[in-house]
């Protein structure tokens, strides 16, 4: 088992420049460029740094950084753009979550989690 988060994706307006980690190359090239989309957006329209962080149970965190001389970084913004992103996404974070317990921690998932893994494989 993991002992510390771990960085799914992450994206920084001060670098310009977007990260996957490649422990999860095994998801779906959609699903890869969809968390592409989903974090340089964010830094466009928010600035700082985005990290997508799976937490030691397996919860997909969102965390946010900005440096302190950056007087753009819209820390309001942030909050309710996550929000936003949270409700809009919820599926595709949750099937994250799924895929992160079964692959990464091992657990085996129950009925419900079961469909949706089964919906997210046909989506293939």
């Amino acid at each position: 088992m993991y002992q510390e988060n771990i960085v799914l994706c992450g994206a920084s307006a001060y670098e310009q420049k977007f990260y996957f980690n490649h422990d999860f190359d095994s998801l779906p090239e959609h699903v890869k460029q969809e968390l592409q989309v989903l974090c340089v957006l964010y830094t466009e329209e928010i600035g700082g740094i985005l990290t997508l962080e799976f937490d030691e149970q397996g919860h997909l965190q969102f965390k946010t950084e900005a440096e302190d001389s950056d007087g753009f970084f819209d820390e309001i913004g942030s909050v309710l753009k996550i929000k936003k992103i949270q409700t809009e996404k919820r599926e595709l974070l949750e099937s994250l979550e799924i895929y992160y317990r079964v692959f990464f921690l091992g657990e085996i998932p129950d009925e419900e989690l079961q469909k949706k893994v089964d919906s997210v494989d046909k989506e293939e």
